[in-house]
């Protein structure tokens, strides 16, 4: 039994490999008080979108996600995901760049900059879409739901912001 949110359309490596590249996409803060894409629901949000509105691409994602590992092994003897976070930065960026060792069934730039796309989505989408876990990204950018066009506070773009997120 799977212990990833794909079911049977992505194989147990496919989904650690994705699992290693969502957070790398999108990593947890430093000071633990937002989640990475994988804790905020990013994997959740695939797994449904991937078996509705993103269908068309799913063997994109899987031959992706298998030339991604086959790329990590051809450079560091290892998957993605037992690499470490520099190695897997490293290479997500000179994938993004085009600059692929093995051989690719889609263009691994093309898969990087759909694979980011879709993290972004999921993170900072509407919860009810599955992603963005208890509206962590909303609370990160101080987005307040409740809040329509008529009731936004008065000085909300034009207030002087000298602070920062933490404060």
């Amino acid at each position: 039994m799977p212990i990833h949110p794909f079911g049977s359309i992505l194989s147990d490596a496919q989904a650690t490999t994705l699992r290693a590249v969502l957070d790398r996409m999108i990593p947890a803060d430093d000071y633990d008080d937002y989640p990475g894409a994988w804790d905020a629901g990013v994997g959740d949000y695939l797994a449904r979108q991937l078996q509705g509105d993103l269908a068309a691409c799913l063997s994109t994602y899987r031959d992706g996600l298998n030339a991604l590992d086959l790329e990590s092994e051809s450079r560091f003897v290892v998957g993605f995901s037992a690499l470490d976070a520099a190695r897997q930065d490293e290479m997500l960026a000179s994938l993004e760049r085009g600059e692929a060792q093995a051989d690719w069934n889609v263009s691994p730039e093309t898969f990087i900059e759909m694979l980011a796309n879709h993290v972004a989505e999921g993170y900072y989408s509407d919860p009810g879409n599955g992603g963005n876990r208890d509206c962590a990204a909303w609370r990160m950018v101080g987005f307040d739901p409740r809040w329509t066009v008529s009731r936004w506070p008065a000085n909300r773009w034009s207030a002087n912001v000298t602070g920062t997120a933490r404060e």
